[in-house]
């Protein structure tokens, strides 16, 4: 058992949006004086100098490493590079760092991009190596998964404490609505709220809407990250979920119901599904931290939307 009360902790990424929300449940936890957030226009983490300095500086007990190049199919599929070297860099170095400063736990988030493309529902973390990813996020999926290697080798050789978690699809409050790099979740709300607005009888939504996604609230997720960091010391990946999966045509039609959007739905099918079906298996979560999650995906949405309107200009 970790208590972070009692520990310096480092939270890259700790100022976006899942990363906010963990900053607040370790708040939440009396982890006050004690967390630091390095910012992206200070510390460049594919930098290994700024690594080093900031580990020297801070000289954490633990490392939350979220930071990280993120964006939905359309980004994927324009930045394959960018995704792969940012995200591979990123993980090597900062793991490495924090192996020489000593760091006494390191908590790695991975993707479920990194599953296999056709891996069987429910994802068994088991299933992770049995093929390679969709194509369209196969690079960032695979950066993502070279922390599970490194924090596995790294646990085998120099006995460093790293573990590695996969979560779902995240979506909440504070997400990112940029229409060229955003998530499915708030992309469909944007495009609902403004054809609403504005009147429109259709919106067009890429692929067939056959696919199904897993959707994760960001703060449930926070919460599962967190339990990880206490109680989690193991070399085995674990899912971060809700074993609970919707196909995308349905997420579509629930959003627009909830944003009161009562126009058509057009599926542009010339566009790519990603991949077909995504579902994870929770039990290992449950199991060796006690993780479920508590919020609704039909809760979650009107919590997302309900702080999006408002925030529509800024956001």
């Amino acid at each position: 058992m970790t208590n972070l009360r009692d520990k310096r902790i480092i939270v890259t990424g700790g100022g976006g949006f899942l990363g906010s929300f963990v900053v607040v449940g370790l708040r939440d936890r009396g982890c006050v004086d004690n967390v630091y957030v390095p910012r992206s226009k200070q510390w460049d983490l594919r930098d290994r100098d700024h690594i080093a300095r900031l580990l020297r500086e801070q000289k954490p007990d633990v490392i939350i490493h979220l930071a990280a190049t993120v964006g939905g199919i359309s980004a994927n599929r324009d930045n394959p590079g960018k995704f792969f070297y940012d995200n591979a860099i990123m993980g090597i170095q900062v793991i490495e760092h924090a192996r020489l400063h000593k760091v006494g736990k390191f908590v790695a988030l991975g993707t479920i991009c990194a599953y296999p493309k056709f891996t069987p529902v429910p994802f068994a973390e088991s299933d992770l190596w049995n093929g390679y990813p969709e194509e369209t996020n196969a690079p960032y999926g695979l950066a993502k998964k070279m922390m599970l290697v490194q924090a596995q080798a790294y646990r085998e050789q120099y006995g460093f404490n790293a573990i590695f978690l996969l979560p779902v699809n995240l979506y909440g409050p504070r997400d990112n609505f940029d229409p060229e790099s955003s998530h499915v979740i708030p992309a469909l709300i944007r495009k609902c709220l403004e054809a609403r607005d504005e009147g429109r009888s259709e919106i067009t939504l890429w692929g067939d809407g056959t696919p199904t996604r897993e959707f994760l609230y960001a703060p449930d997720a926070a919460e599962g990250i967190l339990l990880a960091a206490e109680k989690y010391d193991g070399p085995e990946p674990v899912n971060l979920g809700t074993n609970c999966e919707i196909r995308i045509r349905d997420l579509a039609e629930l959003i627009a119901r909830e944003t009161r959007f009562k126009g058509r739905i057009v599926w542009d099918t010339t566009k790519p599904n990603g991949q077909p079906r995504r579902c994870v298996d929770t039990r290992r979560a449950k199991e060796l931290f006690g993780f479920e999650a508590r919020t609704s995906l039909e809760q979650g949405l009107r919590e997302t939307i309900a702080w999006y309107e408002p925030h529509r200009k800024k956001a």
